[in-house]
């Protein structure tokens, strides 16, 4: 009975295995130059909530900033996304996820 239960374990622990390691593979970068890059920062800047942030914070002197991390990576739902966060004085006021192809964005509430 032990040899049969090593036989079926090997395949499903390989299958798991290899599903792992394809959810641990980075996004994949779009061949289009750079502009998947400002594709990502422009989706999050042109939303009409951080449009209005943006414009309140500007009138109090200080600087937005949109900071895209390629190396921090949410995979969800089979979809891979960038980290953008939207900043002003040294400070993360909301970050968003956006997939490379710019179709699929997720807010981070805080």
């Amino acid at each position: 009975m032990g040899a049969h239960v090593i036989k079926v374990l090997v395949p499903a622990l390989s299958l798991f295995a290899g599903q792992a390691v394809a959810e641990a593979a980075s996004c994949t970068y779009p061949d289009e130059g750079n502009m998947p890059l400002r594709r990502a920062v422009s989706k999050v800047r042109n939303l009409p909530d951080i449009e209005a942030w943006a414009s309140t914070v500007h009138k109090t002197g200080a600087i937005v900033h949109y900071a895209l991390f390629l190396d921090r990576e949410l995979k969800r739902n089979g979809r891979c996304y960038w980290t953008v966060e939207a900043r002003a004085e040294g400070q993360v006021w909301r970050r968003f996820f956006v997939s490379p192809d710019g179709k699929n964005i997720l807010i981070d509430k805080p």
